[in-house]
């Protein structure tokens, strides 16, 4: 970022001298002709900056102001990128909204550079640990969770009740034992199990179960007729599995449940937290409710702490395909090599072959709240999402829902729905996520700490119990991304290692966890 509160300096001063907020404005590079304002509220009509910009007309927080004026076709530029063209003259000073701007045309796959720009690794950050729960197969858990499988989603009600009685009746003889999660979902039966494309849910499903939060414990609760068998979400070490047909009455397919997850549960509470290097750290990144704060304030201060991940030996993972798609241009270069970057263009492709079979395109993100934060498009907001990555290397490529195996920067390909690409990041094998957020959301998940991260300092004074790091301190220049990024990296230790609980886990807030099935449903 070249310039963050292009004229901060001079107006934290005249704040300091007069007590009142002066105009701020963010430019972010040098090659910009648009900025956004950073004053909670309108900046009316008649404002002038120090630079000598006046506005023209009332600009809300976080829209963008044409610093020059922009003749009708003229490219509008943020983050030193296209983000659009001017569907009719735009005089400096004046609001830059959405009907004003034209979409430009994706990156053309076939043509993006791979791997001719790979960062060098950055200092390897030793001497930073945490307190998890080590299993077997050398994974860490953040969480120490009973995780109870479905193969089919007939059997949802039956294990609800009986989560519901083991929370009351045996959790508390199993005091190192957090809780019990139902690992329920809209899969298993009336499906095409056969179809290409269903090894997606299939294989979130069965990855979901061996998270690391869950110590290797399976259980799964079936039917007895679905489609998609128990066997197939065991894995090949063995786990459990109850079939609800096999027993006699409710009562019997209950005592059934109880007795099995009674097991898991006794092997589970003889863990005990011990020291790991943050190197077993599996740290998913994700944004909801962005705005145009995210991508100069929240996100790259998570890329900050995403490099100092990678440098301490852990995994990260970056998904969301559709706030990729059009800044892939900037990714491709940074690769390890040709392999992973063709990894990433065949996520890229394929899911611009599902939309079109939805005759879907990509101007159907942002969503209506990310366009009142500012986003004009989805050019800007992919462009500010990306950022989230850092500067590291990308490592690896993963399809949706796969294992992670591999250490260092991972893109992990899943649809941009916050509810799906925690799901898919979880199965992924992340025992963390962190969430960025600038319009708001109560997001939480069960199964891992989600961290949430503020873009603007507003939302985080107002939502002071549900904002776990304020961001917003970056756009008016109280810290810089670095501080934020320091801040939220130790954070991520200490909730990691249940020192620090995150507020969403404090109010227990826990999203559903949620499939993405692109097979046919029969």
């Amino acid at each position: 970022m070249d310039a963050i509160a292009t004229e901060g300096n001079g107006a934290m001063s005249e704040r300091a001298n007069s007590g009142e907020e002066a105009p701020l404005y963010i430019k972010v590079n040098a090659k910009d002709n648009v900025a956004i304002i950073v004053n909670t509220g309108d900046l009316p009509a008649g404002t002038s900056f120090a630079c000598g910009l006046k506005l023209r007309e009332s600009i809300p927080q976080g829209h963008k102001v044409a610093l020059t004026d922009l003749p009708r076709n003229a490219p509008i530029i943020r983050y030193g990128e296209v983000i659009g063209y001017a569907r009719d003259p735009i005089s400096a000073g004046s609001w830059v909204k959405e009907q004003l701007v034209t979409l430009p045309a994706p990156p053309a796959l076939d043509e993006l550079p791979l791997a001719n720009q790979v960062p060098p690794a950055l200092p390897p950050l030793e001497g930073y640990t945490f307190e998890g729960y080590r299993n077997e197969d050398g994974s860490v858990g953040t969480k120490n969770i009973l995780g109870i499988t479905t193969s089919v989603q007939c059997v949802a009600g039956v294990l609800d009740y009986a989560v519901k009685r083991m929370k009351e009746e045996l959790l508390p003889r199993y005091g190192h034992v957090e809780d019990v999660v139902a690992l329920t979902h809209h899969y298993g039966c009336g499906v095409a199990i056969g179809a290409p494309d269903a090894i997606i849910p299939i294989r979130t499903i069965a990855n979901m179960a061996t998270n690391p939060n869950f110590g290797g414990e399976v259980l799964v609760i079936g039917l007895g007729c679905e489609k998609l068998v128990p066997d197939r979400l065991i894995p090949a070490k063995g786990g459990s599995v109850v079939s609800l047909q096999d027993h006699h009455g409710f009562q019997g397919m209950i005592q059934a449940i109880m007795a099995s997850a009674e097991e898991k549960l006794m092997k589970l509470n003889e863990r005990r937290r011990v020291t790991c290097s943050a190197s077993d750290l599996v740290v998913g990144l994700q944004c909801g409710g962005s705005d145009a704060f995210s991508g100069v304030t929240a996100n790259p201060a998570v890329g900050y702490a995403a490099d100092l991940l990678v440098r301490a030996g852990a995994t990260v993972l970056f998904s969301e395909v559709t706030e990729v798609r059009d800044a892939v241009h900037l990714l491709t270069p940074r690769v390890v090599n040709e392999e992973v970057g063709r990894a990433l263009i065949r996520e890229m492709k394929w899911y611009d072959e599902y939309l079109d079979k939805g005759e879907a395109d990509r101007s159907a993100n942002p969503s209506p709240g990310n366009k009142r934060g500012g986003l004009v498009n989805i050019v800007e907001k992919s462009l500010g999402s990306v950022v989230k990555s850092g500067s590291s290397p990308i490592t690896g490529v993963l399809s949706p829902g796969e294992k992670a195996a591999r250490k260092g920067l991972l893109y992990a390909a899943t649809p941009a729905s916050d509810f799906v690409c925690g799901t898919l990041q979880f199965a992924s094998g992340a025992n963390m996520e962190v969430f960025t957020t600038g319009r708001g959301t109560p997001y939480g998940l069960a199964v891992v700490p989600v961290i949430k991260v503020a873009t603007r300092s507003l939302l985080a004074e107002e939502w002071h119990d549900l904002i776990d790091v304020n961001a917003g301190t970056i756009a008016t220049g109280e810290a810089t991304i670095e501080d934020v990024g320091w801040e939220l990296f130790r954070t991520i230790l200490d909730v990691a290692s249940g020192r620090k609980q995150t507020w969403a886990d404090r109010w227990g807030l826990h999203n559903s966890l949620t499939l993405f099935n692109p097979a046919p449903v029969t």
